[in-house]
């Protein structure tokens, strides 16, 4: 495979990151503001700098068709920034939520996008052209506390959330005179907003991380806090599920996780690394690390001096000079997003990570 793509762009967390459809644009959430990056030669220069919330940014999207930006921010506000001769224009969104927005991501088709947040409500936004804004409808029951994630079904309908009340539910966010008719699905027919389409819990009581639709649409996988990974097989309308397969870990949790094919998925969380996960309705199972620290080879080209090993004892009380303050994978804490960078759903060639180390990664896949 070839190496990876490492840019340390800052010492500050990332708190999610996006690319632009051509890859030349890269959006960061750096504390109460969004940078965006381009791309310039083997690296990213800062290009401009987003600045409308009054508090953290949790989460960006760049939408791939008309490269409008939607942000989301612990201030309880959403805007969506449009390119405009003088700069990017903010819009500000209706959301109607009273504690943090912590998640956001656009509908495949553009037309709307979900917002996850700490009022134990999904708002699902919509453009209203009557009134030239961004209006929103609530996602509610069952829900019983902070959606931490946010997925779309490939038909824009379909929005899978993942929760702290260790819950990842499949809801309809079917909005008359914005949405056509879907076809029939293994989630259900006939789907009037805030249909319960599919609830799944955690065994352990954790927190859903990360929620994420197939490529097809037809599974949903999962990722909890007890540092597994669920993938769920629905069948039909209220009926059971063809299967749900849990893998366990040894490893400590996953934060974010994509599918790459129908029978690939990719997690990372904080471990550092990412973990391939290999299978199909019969069965999952962890297949290997990308940057595995095990494997990462040991300097040993630096030889210590006696009188360097000597300055090691009266300062450290120890000899050894290797550094042991770093980890041996390319990130150095903990991996917050995982994105596709390059093919497309099904066929997921590269992707890209960020994380609390200020550090957007671009890996390979294993075809």
């Amino acid at each position: 495979m070839p190496a990876p793509d490492v840019h340390l762009l800052f010492h500050q967390p990332i708190a999610d990151h996006s690319f632009s459809a051509d890859r030349s644009q890269l959006a960061v959430a750096r504390e109460n503001r969004v940078q965006l990056y381009a791309r310039s030669g083997n690296g990213f220069t800062l290009q401009d700098e987003l600045a409308g919330h009054d508090k953290t940014v949790t989460s960006v999207d760049i939408a791939p068709i008309s490269g409008k930006i939607v942000t989301c921010s612990q201030d309880r506000n959403a805007l969506v920034w449009e390119p405009s001769p003088t700069g990017w224009k903010p819009t500000l969104v209706l959301l109607r939520i009273n504690r943090a927005a912590t998640h956001v991501r656009w509908s495949p088709d553009e037309s709307k996008f979900a917002v996850g947040s700490g009022a134990r409500v999904i708002a699902v936004c919509y453009f209203e052209e009557e009134n030239d804004w961004w209006v929103s409808k609530h996602l509610k029951k069952p829900l019983r506390s902070t959606v931490l994630s946010l997925s779309w079904h490939p038909n824009s309908v379909l929005l899978a959330s993942g929760s702290a009340d260790a819950h990842a539910r499949v809801f309809s966010s079917f909005i008359k005179g914005v949405d056509k008719r879907p076809e029939p699905t293994a989630w259900g027919e006939r789907l009037p907003f805030n249909t319960v389409c599919g609830e799944f819990t955690n065994s352990s009581g954790g927190w859903v991380h990360s929620v994420a639709f197939s490529p097809s649409g037809d599974a949903l996988a999962y990722a909890a806090h007890d540092s597994s990974v669920t993938v769920v097989y629905p069948s039909a309308p209220e009926q059971p599920p063809h299967a749900i397969v849990t893998v366990t870990t040894q490893i400590l949790p996953f934060v974010s996780l994509m599918w790459t094919r129908e029978d690939q998925i990719v997690a990372a969380g904080h471990d550092c690394h990412p973990i391939v996960f290999e299978g199909d309705m019969s069965g999952w199972r962890q297949s290997y690390s990308v940057d595995d620290p095990d494997k990462a080879q040991k300097d040993t080209s630096q030889e210590s001096s006696a009188l360097n090993m000597f300055r090691q004892m009266d300062l450290k009380g120890r000899s050894n000079t290797t550094d042991d303050t770093s980890l041996k994978t390319i990130h150095q804490n903990t991996i917050s997003t995982i994105r596709p960078y390059e093919g497309g759903p099904g066929n997921v060639k590269r992707f890209s990570t960020s994380g609390v180390d200020g550090r957007v990664v671009i890996f390979s896949v294993a075809q």
